[in-house]
């Protein structure tokens, strides 16, 4: 694997020697897995300090759905589902105190990452790969921050009818190599951008199996890669699994495959059982803790 220059991010050092964990927080109704389950302060919150005490290492925060078929909501919305909640995760609400874990705003809108790092977020992961708004990666920029950037076509309403590749692999080196160039035009630093293949979204399961076979592909673009499986629908249909809560054993799988092909970073919902994944895949693959 390349020697990635480390990411600090407040007073947490990310140095990619072994894989971290994104938790994922839909603040949203309508999300596919988990919709309506966080999307109060108070559930947000405790879910917040739960994958945190289950050794999450951040925290993706999303106030739109991105789920196939999704609706857009006004930028108002959005903001006013996201900002809250960082700034009580920040402040500390009730029985529960401030959390200094490093915080990720899930936006392709850049008032919403301007307000997100404000309001105490720490950097952006936007599926749209900064080609939704013309100036959100001026907007990184400026703040300073990492980004993630990840490959899409067309839109949550029409992706899943956009999964015809001449060479997918081909394509997505080619698109993710064209989004850290156009970060780093914007005047990102090279050393703070992360990119991401999009399993699932214009994807088919069999599409979706072929990234993970050869993640290790990615590495050459000499970013931290991150990877999304958890509890998507290619796992669903492999697993005959309709329940998306019903997908975790599938997602520990396929979050396996992608460390051994050099993952840097995943994105889940199961906090707790994939930090047993990754710490027993890291031994087998990265030489890390043996435990004792």
């Amino acid at each position: 694997m390349p020697k990635l220059a480390p990411w600090q991010v407040s007073n947490t050092t990310f140095d990619w020697t072994r894989t971290y964990l994104m938790g994922v927080l839909n603040v949203t109704p309508d999300s596919f897995s988990d919709g309506g389950q966080f999307n109060t302060l108070e559930r947000a919150i405790a879910q917040a300090h739960r994958m945190v005490a289950d050794g999450v290492d951040i925290l993706d925060i999303g106030g739109q759905s991105t789920r196939p078929d999704a609706e857009t909501v006004t930028l108002e919305e959005e903001l006013d589902r996201v900002v809250p909640v960082i700034e009580a995760l920040r402040a500390g609400r009730g029985e529960f105190g401030p959390l200094a874990v490093p915080i990720s705003v899930d936006t392709t809108r850049a008032v919403v990452a301007d307000r997100a790092i404000a309001a105490g977020g720490n950097m952006v992961n936007d599926v749209s790969g900064g080609t939704y708004e013309t100036d959100m990666l001026s907007t990184v920029a400026r703040l300073g921050v990492p980004v993630f950037l990840m490959h899409l076509r067309g839109t949550p309403k029409t992706m899943q009818k956009m999964t015809d590749y001449d060479d997918l692999m081909g394509e997505l080196w080619r698109v993710l190599s064209s989004r850290k160039l156009a970060a780093t035009t914007a005047g990102i630093d090279p050393g703070l951008i992360g990119l991401d293949p999009g399993i699932g979204f214009a994807k088919t399961v069999e599409q979706n199996l072929e990234i993970l076979q050869r993640s290790h592909e990615f590495q050459t673009l000499d970013c931290p890669i991150l990877i999304g499986p958890s509890r998507k629908s290619f796992i669903g249909k492999i697993l005959n699994q309709s329940d998306p809560m019903d997908r975790v054993w599938g997602t520990g799988a396929a979050c396996a495959a992608a460390i051994a092909g050099g993952t840097q970073v995943l994105r889940v919902h199961d906090v707790a059982e994939m930090r047993q994944v990754t710490r027993l895949s890291d031994a087998i693959w990265r030489g890390g803790e043996k435990g004792s």
